[in-house]
């Protein structure tokens, strides 16, 4: 099962300033600034997911999930541009909206959105690591995530928007009606929409592809083990056989009958 060191935990919070620092600017960026130091505590933590069949369902998981969307968005904007295909929004708004989509995940102000799951039943027979917070007031992930830029102050352009409320594509209901419109005078007006669930979507999956391959190595490394245990033990036997028939030819010698 992947899991991350503390340092890779330290490393992935430091990149996540750093590129927030890098993108924003004056007032939005000191907004910002305050935003992630209040939640800097749980949100460095947090895991993205809550079953070991999702993605990141780990500590620190949420905010490397988040640094993949990043990186998997920028890159498939630019296949999109160099494909004829129309970007008519900033880097700044598609990073932005890469950075919010899964917000929520982090809780409300005070408390979490995922906390451990302590039924072992359900950890082993459902692969649930963490749970739903029962105590939090229920919202969907991405309206809480509206709902915690609203609280700081941190305003977002219509692309910015669109992005983040839509990122999850048809996996949440409520996008249905966006995605899904026979009124071409209702159908998205910009692309952001449409690379940002790409970008999620793929980084969901390498993550989990990760994960897979961790725990194949996992059990390889076992099975290793296993196998140099047994032959160990075979190889002890063997020895100890070969022992017992010199000591049995010894005896003989010494106590034997003679004739």
């Amino acid at each position: 099962m992947k899991q991350l060191t503390e340092q890779q935990i330290v490393d992935n919070w430091n990149k996540l300033i750093q590129l927030i620092e890098d993108t924003f600017e004056g007032e939005r960026l000191e907004k910002l600034k305050t935003m992630y130091d209040y939640f800097e505590d749980r949100m460095s933590i947090a895991p993205a997911s809550g079953k070991a069949a999702y993605h990141n369902a780990m500590v620190g998981g949420y905010v490397e999930h988040v640094l993949h969307v990043v990186d998997s968005a920028i890159q498939i904007k630019k296949l999109w541009e160099s494909n004829g295909g129309k970007i008519d929004f900033t880097d700044e708004e598609l990073i932005f909206a890469a950075l919010h989509h899964d917000l929520g995940k982090v809780g409300d102000l005070n408390q979490d959105y995922y906390i451990p799951q302590d039924s072992e039943w359900h950890r082993k027979n459902r692969g649930e690591i963490f749970k739903h917070n029962p105590n939090l007031q229920y919202m969907t992930v991405t309206d809480r995530a509206i709902f915690l830029l609203n609280h700081f102050g941190i305003s977002m352009s219509e692309h910015e928007f669109i992005g983040l409320r839509l990122t999850d594509g048809l996996y949440e209901e409520a996008n249905k009606s966006y995605y899904i419109s026979y009124n071409p005078d209702w159908s998205l007006k910009s692309n952001i929409a449409y690379i940002l669930h790409q970008a999620d979507s793929m980084a969901t999956h390498i993550e989990y592809d990760q994960w897979m391959r961790q725990d194949e190595e996992y059990s390889e490394s076992v099975k290793a083990k296993i196998l140099n245990t047994t032959q160990s033990k075979e190889k002890k036997n063997n020895n100890n056989s070969k022992l017992s028939e010199k000591s049995q030819d010894l005896f003989d010698e010494l106590f034997g009958d003679k004739k």
